[in-house]
């Protein structure tokens, strides 16, 4: 019996956090009056920075220093998502939200970028396709038409929805432009090559390639310090306690391995059920993740620190399994740790955490459950 219980924790070191700092509570009270605890380490404070929108999602600043914020509305009706701009910060909260651009189909992913000419360009990832506006200096709305740079498959398990995965987002780097584009099923072997990808394009949307592969869903993207990081999440066949969800340092050309391989801790482990396939690939080969989560705690959006990066864990899609819910503390190495819990209490969901971008004296935090964009920062 010891000798199993040591195997296990040998071969499952980070399915569970570590948790080595104290967390404190703090009262959330929002306009529309609900209110509950979110516990954060100690000498942390949080704030409700803004709030009275929908679904909101993925955070970028402008050149001229303010937030824009995705608004992915509701699953009644995808293309009612908008735009939106959070500006007047008072130290603990904005102004009133206001409304840039709205009547688009799920707006995820958005990124700035000013080109060698000084021109100011506004990238939108939408469901099914990608497009950019000239982008004038404190303009409140758009003052210019959108440029399509590229179209992205939209059907799979539910046409109105955009398939299985609906979301598309965006990074740019070197004068390049790249996509994430998740795949059309839970597990199968895609017919598209851009599904379950990262694509490379210039910033005029030409000369688009498969820049990685084999990436199920990797909605998190982002360039930190000549790097190009990831979170993904693994299919939902093989059960309650597996695969790992997992979180990459992309590699050009490089295959991840869905849906041949699935992720437990940093293994890599095949799929039986394409052992006869005759695209499947070697998983003993394959990269292993940077870092892995406890199954379905679906990482999104994340950031970096001193020496650690801040991943938001939205939270598995049955209540009943309940992991992720939070925001996790990810070193190199060393197993993730709690840093803000309390959004799932009791099989009550109180939030479901997005995405993290520093600001100020600490960093916001979207949650597109309770509808708001929370401040945290050293109290």
């Amino acid at each position: 019996m010891k000798l199993h219980l040591i195997l296990i924790f040998l071969l499952f070191p980070i399915f569970t956090f570590a948790q080595t700092t104290k967390l404190t509570p703090h009262r959330i009270t929002l306009t529309n009056g609900k209110s509950y605890t979110l516990n954060l380490p100690a000498g942390y404070d949080i704030t409700v920075a803004a709030q009275g929108m929908s679904r909101v999602r993925f955070l970028a600043k402008s050149p001229d220093d303010r937030i824009f914020v995705t608004d992915m509305y509701n699953r009644a009706d995808n293309n009612k998502g908008a735009i939106y701009i959070l500006e007047g910060f008072d130290g603990k909260q904005f102004q009133r939200p206001k409304l840039w651009l709205n009547k688009l189909r799920n707006p995820n992913s958005i990124a700035f970028y000013t080109d060698r000419g000084g021109t100011h360009w506004l990238y939108i990832a939408l469901t099914d396709k990608l497009v950019r506006y000239r982008y004038t200096l404190h303009e409140d709305k758009p003052t210019s038409e959108p440029e399509l740079l590229a179209k992205f498959p939209d059907y799979g398990l539910n046409y109105k929805y955009g398939g299985w995965h609906l979301t598309r987002t965006i990074a740019i780097a070197s004068n390049k432009l790249y996509v994430s584009v998740g795949s059309s099923c839970n597990v199968c072997e895609e017919t598209e090559e851009m599904r379950a990808a990262i694509l490379e394009m210039d910033l005029d949307g030409k000369n688009s390639r498969v820049f990685a592969s084999g990436l199920r869903n990797a909605v998190g993207l982002r360039w930190i310090e000549g790097k190009l990081l990831t979170t993904n999440m693994g299919p939902d066949h093989l059960g309650d306690d597996k695969p790992s969800d997992t979180m990459y340092e992309v590699k050009d050309g490089t295959n991840y391995g869905w849906p041949y391989c699935y992720q437990v801790g940093r293994r890599n482990v095949a799929d039986p059920q394409f052992a006869s396939s005759k695209q499947r690939v070697s998983c003993d080969t394959l990269p292993v993740p940077f870092a892995s989560f406890i199954a379905h705690s679906s990482p999104l959006g994340f950031e970096s620190f001193d020496d650690y990066y801040l991943v938001a864990l939205h939270g598995s899609g049955f209540i009943r399994i309940g992991h992720g819910y939070g925001v996790a503390m990810v070193r190199p190495g060393k197993p993730p740790q709690d840093f803000i819990t309390g959004f799932l209490l009791n099989r009550k969901i109180n939030g479901r955490p997005v995405d993290i971008m520093k600001f100020g004296q600490g960093f916001l935090l979207t949650d597109d459950y309770a509808s708001v964009v929370y401040y945290v920062f050293k109290g």
